[in-house]
Parts: C-alpha cells; structure tokens; sequence
C-alpha cells in the first residue's frame, strides 16, 4: 500500500483519515498511510477497518469482518452498505447495484438517500453504466444541496457527476 504522492488536495474526502476519493476512477484510494494506520490503531470500531480493507482491495478479508460486525450489528446502514462494497470490489457490479438499489428503497425520502444514491452511483460507474451514474450522482447532489449537506459531501458529488459526464460524453 503505498502513498499517492502530489496533486491530491483537491480530491473529495472519503470519510476516513488519509483516504481520499481519487476523482478519475471515483473510488477510495489511501492517499496517506500514515494517517489511515494512526487513526485505524486509534479506532474501536469495526466498520473503520472493514471501510480501509475495501479500499485496499482485500474484499474476501473485508467479507469476513464484515460478518463478524453484522452479527453484532444487523441493522447497521454503514454494515449493509459496506456490503454492496464487497460486491462491487469483487466485481459483482449487478449484485451491489441490486443491494444498493435494496437500500435505496429503504432511505428514500430520509437523510440517508443522498449516500445511497452516491454509493449506487459509483457502483454504476464502476461497472460501465455511465448513464445511470450520471443519473444517480445527480439526483445525490440535488438531495444533498435541497437538505444543505455539509460541503465535503457536495463537493463529492459534484466531482462524481462531472467525471461521469466527461466519460459518458467522450464514450458517446
């Protein structure tokens, strides 16, 4: 795991110290691991080192914290989100769309349906569906901006939906 070295300020937080979302593939990418190891030491929650093990690209380790966390934890929206991750860092991009799309229909109309529609955004991307991409990052940015989201998470949007625009334009 090595640090991304330059050029990262101005890519959106990913929620977790010294991960950023690296705006060409939209993904989490560990861009200080100092930083990621020093708050991981530091953290008791489960969840934080099942987040840092899908960036990492460890989705059959991140699977198994995954079921030792929800065991204790069923109802988690972090846990069940981080589950579409599993699938989509395996390359199951269906099945975490189908997830993900599972979610949605549990938050919609609540302050959670703006995350959802981000994370399924990414999920679209990642698999090729850059329409439906477009179509989720927007609709996350519109919810987000209309309930005055803090401007990290706007800001986050607002480089998805642009980054799938350019692909989807340059693939048209």
């Amino acid at each position: 795991m090595a640090t991304v070295t330059g050029g990262t300020s101005d890519w959106p937080d990913a929620g977790f110290p010294g991960i950023k979302v690296n705006p060409d593939s939209l993904m989490p990418q560990i861009v200080n691991e100092e930083a990621c190891a020093a708050a991981l030491e530091a953290s008791t929650d489960p969840a934080d080192l099942i987040f840092v093990r899908l960036v990492q690209g460890h989705a059959a380790e991140a699977a198994e914290l995954l079921a030792e966390a929800r065991y204790t934890n069923p109802g988690s929206l972090r846990l069940r989100i981080f589950e579409a991750d599993v699938l989509r860092v395996s390359n199951r991009f269906d099945r975490a769309v189908e997830l993900f799309r599972q979610l949605l229909a549990e938050t919609r109309g609540t302050p959670d349906e703006a995350s959802i529609r981000q994370q399924l955004g990414r999920s679209y991307f990642a698999g090729g569906n850059l329409a439906a991409a477009v179509e989720s990052f927007a609709k996350a940015l519109d919810l987000r901006v209309a309930g005055s989201a803090d401007a990290a998470l706007i800001y986050a949007s607002t480089v998805a939906l642009q980054r799938a625009r350019d692909v989807l334009d340059r693939a048209s």
